[in-house]
């Protein structure tokens, strides 16, 4: 059985990480979408929130996606799981400079780990959760940038935050 992990902060899931699940999820058996936390990384939502978000956006991609939660090293959840790929989406050739180390790093360390870089498509190439959040923030109808199933959750979550 094939099992690949698409790590990320997810924070929140936007269309263009939901394209690169369900193409991933094409490839392999299983694919585990991991919320990463990062500690020195400030996040607007919390890791339950994210994944909590997650799950209910990929649950209409089917059953070979499962959704969890990890705070320590990627390779050491890859290595629990005997994942045998790592995927990650590339929208810019700045993305690819910043995965090729990573992905050198991995492969050295996690012998047989292999990464997978899937390019964003479309309107996808230029969306991130960071700019989501920007443009939430002041009012804009970020509705074609996120799942529609976490939409109007999304955007409560946000609002009951900068009320804070």
């Amino acid at each position: 059985m094939r099992i690949w992990i698409y790590p990320g902060s997810f924070d929140p899931v936007t269309n263009g990480h939901m394209d690169i699940i369900e193409r991933a999820s094409a490839l392999c058996d299983e694919l585990r979408v991991v919320v990463m936390v990062n500690r020195a990384k400030k996040t607007a939502f919390t890791p339950e929130e994210r994944v909590d978000f997650l799950t209910r956006a990929t649950e209409v991609l089917g059953k070979r996606i499962t959704v969890d939660s990890c705070c320590g090293l990627t390779l050491d959840y890859a290595k629990n799981w005997q994942a045998s790929a790592m995927v990650r989406g590339l929208r810019s050739t700045l993305d690819y400079d910043f995965e090729q180390q990573i992905a050198a790093m991995n492969r050295k360390l996690a012998h047989g780990l292999e990464t997978v870089f899937l390019m964003a498509q479309g309107e996808s190439i230029s969306i991130s959760s960071s700019l989501v959040k920007e443009y939430a923030y002041y009012g804009a109808d970020i509705s074609g940038f996120v799942p529609q199933a976490i939409h109007g959750d999304l955007l409560r979550r946000l609002s009951a935050k900068e009320e804070q």
